[in-house]
């Protein structure tokens, strides 16, 4: 089961201290072939990222705090476009991580880690049920981590698991021309058969027989 922690955070944008839920422990039953990772109870992805309640600004719990530097231009942004959108109530798990998504991309993360976020929020909607919120996000996050790929930002050995991992997204999304031509490259990327193969049987079953879970 999933343990829950509440906590206190200071945010570094407006200084307001809010009490937020962190994830303690839990057990993994599942993964997705897009490696949404299932736990018993309480799924732990929406307590993962936290958002201060009154200006918005969003990020994991080492992204608050006294050591947390943020650019003036950052604050603007959160202060403009977060602030007067929030609402009254508690932010869904996909909001929050499009939330940090949007940060990350003011901070000027790599494209790599705002795709993480947008398919973190698309796991979230799985869970929440808004089909056309899933495909929205897993189409940024598709594109971010093309990006990145194209970028040459990524490291050699992981060049085939996230080739693979945009075949699946595309084929998620329903674009099944675009899916089989990312599972297709997916040989072509790799630099370790003997660690590797798996990825290569994985991406020629999402293209020809696709599964909903690895295990």
């Amino acid at each position: 089961m999933t343990t829950l922690h509440r906590i206190e955070l200071p945010c570094p944008i407006c200084f307001f201290t809010f009490g937020s839920l962190t994830v303690v422990s839990s057990n993994l039953v599942g993964k997705r072939t897009d490696f949404h990772e299932r736990s018993e109870g309480a799924q732990p992805l929406p307590y993962l990222i936290h958002s201060c309640s009154k200006c918005g600004y969003t990020g994991s719990e080492q992204d608050f705090g006294d050591d947390a530097a943020l650019e003036p231009a950052v604050r603007e942004h959160v202060w403009d476009e977060l602030a007067p959108t929030l609402p009254s109530g508690p932010l869904a798990g996909s909001d929050k991580y499009e939330l940090a998504a949007k940060v990350s991309m003011w901070q000027g993360a790599e494209p790599r880690r705002v795709a993480d976020l947008f398919l973190r929020a698309a796991w979230c909607c799985v869970d929440e049920g808004d089909v056309e919120a899933e495909r929205y996000f897993r189409r940024h996050a598709a594109w971010g981590f093309e990006n990145a790929l194209d970028s040459q930002h990524v490291d050699r050995d992981e060049r085939p698991l996230l080739t693979y991992l945009v075949g699946e997204l595309w084929r998620r999304i329903g674009d099944v021309r675009h899916a089989r031509q990312w599972f297709d490259r997916v040989p072509s990327e790799i630099t370790n058969a003997g660690d590797q193969n798996w990825m290569v049987r994985a991406a020629q079953q999402q293209r020809d027989k696709p599964r909903e879970w690895f295990w």
